[in-house]
């Protein structure tokens, strides 16, 4: 089975120890960029859960990019460490390919800007991965179960740790999710930009926009979002997990974010909700109709 979006070295893992060995990723792969940025941004939950693991987690890998004067590979490494500068030392999983500055079994050290995925399993799922999932939602829906059983992965949606903060948009959507759950009303409008909202309502309305327009909408806008709240409460987000699949781009200010939540009694949500980087970071909007 050939995949795109990359080249597995080795077509065929035996055993959750034996990592997907050797990825060649394409620079025009969007898919596989993002995967890469998403293991970035959620590196620190790693880390974390690598220095104080939970009884269900394991199997913590580390892929990182290894060049030589021709030649990128994307490696895993078992065993991983960082110490205190952020430096991961690893033990390299699989043979490389190409690259002859490093051998199967050797220990190495490397900065953490070379990270490229990581992966844990977590209660029998697979957490992270984020390069691993870009190969499988490549290949047609009918031959992913075989690649879950040749890797020996159970792959579900996952559960993504983007740091609560105005940094991402991922970020921003987790903030207010906690400040509903918080039932801080006021928190919760730090996390909004009326304005922003009016202005892209206003937009796509093929309106003739000035401040006094946006300024009346922002408020109509505002207004109706407290009317919700005091008519239906403030809803808990405390018990789900979310997964972030998708980030559609309007335009550099304006995101499209697929949100997947998951909650303990098995419910599935799936929600496409605007966001907007204003000057002071990443703030939530309204969901997409469908």
């Amino acid at each position: 089975m050939e995949l795109s979006s990359g080249n597995f070295a080795r077509k065929r893992i035996e055993g959750i120890n034996e990592q997907p060995a050797v990825v060649f990723v394409s620079g025009e792969d969007e898919a596989m960029a993002w995967a890469t940025e998403k293991a970035g941004l959620t590196l620190w939950y790693f880390i974390e859960s690598l220095k104080n693991p939970r009884p269900e987690q394991s199997c913590f890998s580390v892929k990182i990019k290894i060049a030589n004067e021709e030649h990128i590979e994307h490696i895993w490494l078992t065993d991983p460490e960082f110490d205190d500068e952020g430096n991961l030392f690893g033990t390299i999983g699989n043979e490389p390919g190409n690259v002859i500055s490093v051998r199967m079994g050797d220990r190495i050290g490397v900065e953490s800007s070379l990270v490229s995925d990581w992966m844990m399993i977590d209660s029998g799922r697979l957490i992270g991965g984020y390069t691993i999932r870009a190969i499988r939602e490549s290949i047609p829906e009918e031959e992913q179960q075989a690649f879950d059983d040749s890797i020996g992965l159970y792959i579900d949606e996952g559960a993504d740790y983007f740091k609560t903060d105005f940094d991402t948009p991922e970020g921003a959507i987790l903030l207010i999710e906690r400040y509903f759950s918080e039932n801080d009303i006021d928190l919760v409008l730090t996390c909004k930009d009326f304005p922003a909202e009016a202005r892209m309502i206003l937009d796509k309305a093929k309106l003739d926009v000035n401040d006094e327009l946006v300024e009346v909408t922002a408020e109509a806008l505002k207004a109706s979002f407290l009317q919700h709240i005091v008519k239906n409460g403030m809803p808990d987000f405390s018990q789900k997990t979310s997964a972030f699949t998708h980030r559609e781009k309007i335009n550099d200010q304006y995101w499209i974010i697929t949100e997947i939540c998951v909650y303990p009694d098995g419910y599935r949500s799936i929600e496409r909700i605007y966001t907007y980087k204003s000057a002071n970071g990443w703030r939530v909007l309204g969901t997409v109709s469908t």
